[in-house]
């Protein structure tokens, strides 16, 4: 049952992530639901409150969490956590509480402090999450530098995505907003992917799954180059068929 809720938190707070899980093996989708839906509940926590105070103890909640399944002790009874403590070892248990930790950010309306600042931030949010999905499901170590590329990518994708909301609510969400600075940034994250050729030949078959949700992101990165103006207009998307026949591709 708590799976099957890990499941139905992802289907309604982050189809995509949904979609790419269903087309994956289904051994691979105990793993990446309670990992999904774990991220869903950390990058909201900042967002359910005006409160900052209210919101650093959510993302404290998370963490102690974490330290709970690390430690192989008893962990906290909620739908997410038991299955997570089923999913996660004490290594991918600690490397999550960076990711809950860079969600700090998201409580406030600083600004990223510069570029590197805002390179952490993907790095510790999606890309952490998408090596320790590969990780778990049994991808080597030597894979780690090519899967985190995709998951930076893929995160950078979504955030991009999500800039106009973010100005709305009040946010500065970029270093440089010019578009001649976002089309270097989607060119520099695109050109340090690589093949996906190289990147399926690190990772073996039955830790695929985990690179499934960045199925998107390559194309979007070289729609977002093309046409940086897209970002400001909320315009950075597949069509319905073309997002399906792509996942199908990847699948």
């Amino acid at each position: 049952m708590s799976l099957q809720a890990c499941a139905e938190i992802v289907e309604r707070g982050d189809p995509d992530r949904f979609l790419a899980t269903m087309a994956a093996p289904p051994g691979a989708r105990g793993v990446l639901f309670p990992l999904y839906a774990f991220n869903i509940e950390v990058s909201r926590a900042p967002w359910v409150t005006e409160e900052p105070m209210i919101a650093e103890m959510r993302l404290q909640w998370w963490r102690d969490a974490l330290d709970e399944i690390a430690a192989g002790g008893p962990v906290r009874s909620h739908e997410v956590t038991l299955e997570l403590a089923r999913v996660l070892d004490a290594p991918a248990a600690r490397a999550l509480d960076r990711t809950v930790a860079a969600r700090r950010w998201d409580i406030y309306k600083d600004p990223f402090e510069d570029a590197a600042h805002f390179e952490d931030y993907l790095d510790a949010t999606a890309a952490e999450l998408m090596w320790q999905a590969v990780r778990l499901l049994g991808g080597p170590v030597e894979a780690e530098h090519h899967v985190r590329r995709l998951g930076h990518g893929t995160g950078l994708v979504r955030f991009l995505q999500a800039v106009p909301e973010l100005e709305a609510r009040g946010r500065i969400p970029l270093v440089d907003g010019r578009a001649e600075a976002i089309r270097d940034l989607a060119r520099a994250s695109h050109r340090a992917m690589g093949r996906s050729g190289q990147l399926r030949g690190a990772v073996p078959s039955e830790a695929r799954a985990g690179l499934l949700e960045g199925w998107q992101a390559p194309v979007l990165l070289r729609q977002i180059s093309a046409d940086p103006a897209r970002v400001a207009a909320g315009r950075v998307a597949l069509s319905p068929f073309r997002k399906k026949l792509r996942l199908m591709r990847w699948a």
